[in-house]
């Protein structure tokens, strides 16, 4: 039944929906594929795959333009590093695509969007990968294009789908103007929640978490430094690597919010002025200070 209000998210739910642990080895730990990144946009693959390392991924493998790929396996040597061919103009080319699926055979979790810069590329592109993956995946920036043109088109993939569109793309996906979108986000999300199937983490002032079933959580979304480039880069990795851990898409969504805010926080108080590089580093301590809150044994 759907909720008129959202629940809060606070510790006291976070304790309630403790994540999986993040023991054992890399292998026990998830590996997270992230594909994206333009020829001219490599740190947005690059910063997702560090934070889904950084929240317990056990293994990152990262797919991305072949002109870039060699200095995002320098930039991150702790990551399988594959390179896509590209077009002219440096979106990836669907020639890539039977590559990306070889590599997600081996994934639990595959993470698509960040860094793709033209909607009509990322769908073109997406349409040859995301009907044959068979995986929990998370859909972020404009991997949500190819939820424009088709908004069934993860519905084979019920229970283990997460989207992370910022407001502009809600309105896309939608086809509503951003303005109107801007005024009742939450409504915006729980359509697109219902249209596809999946769950939903987006915000604007505040954020929403919206599940296909009409629950809903929401969140203060942070300083307003935390709308930085980047920033959704760095969320999205972060609930990808939660996702890779175990969690579930609305568990890794609730938590991935809240620890995105927490980092903001801590960066505000800490310096005059923050990039997304710093809140990649600043994620461990406000996920360890959340995971600190739960419950002991008895």
């Amino acid at each position: 039944m759907k909720r008129d209000t959202p629940i809060r998210i606070d510790r006291e739910l976070l304790r309630s929906r403790a994540l999986p642990d993040s023991d054992g080895d890399k292998s026990e730990r998830g590996t997270v594929l992230v594909v994206g990144g333009a020829r001219q946009t490599p740190g947005a693959v690059l910063l997702a795959a560090e934070t889904a390392l950084r929240v317990g991924a056990g293994k990152v493998q990262v797919a991305t333009a072949q002109a870039t790929a060699a200095a995002v396996g320098v930039a991150l040597p702790e990551a399988f590093v594959e390179a896509l061919p590209v077009l002219r103009n440096g979106e990836l080319a669907v020639a890539g695509a039977d590559r990306v699926i070889e590599l997600a055979a081996a994934a639990d979790v595959v993470l698509v969007g960040p860094g793709m810069g033209d909607p009509e590329c990322a769908d073109l592109f997406l349409a040859q990968v995301v009907p044959r993956l068979d995986v929990s995946v998370v859909l972020d920036a404009l991997g949500t294009a190819y939820l424009t043109s088709h908004p069934d088109g993860v519905r084979h993939l019920t229970g283990r789908v997460l989207l992370t569109p910022n407001v502009t793309e809600v309105a896309a996906m939608l086809g509503r103007a951003e303005e109107d979108v801007e005024q009742d986000l939450l409504d915006a999300a729980r359509e697109v929640a219902e249209r596809t199937g999946a769950v939903v983490l987006s915000g604007s002032d505040e954020t929403y978490v919206v599940t296909p079933d009409g629950d809903s959580w929401c969140s203060d979304a942070g300083p307003t430094s935390l709308a930085t480039a980047g920033s959704g880069d760095v969320k999205a990795g972060a609930v990808a690597g939660l996702m890779g851990r175990g969690a579930s898409p609305d568990q890794a969504a609730l938590w991935g919010a809240w620890i995105h805010a927490r980092a903001g926080e801590r960066l505000v108080r800490e310096r005059s002025g923050f990039v997304a590089r710093d809140v990649v580093e600043a994620i461990p301590s406000a996920l360890s200070r959340a995971e600190g809150d739960r419950p002991g044994p008895t």
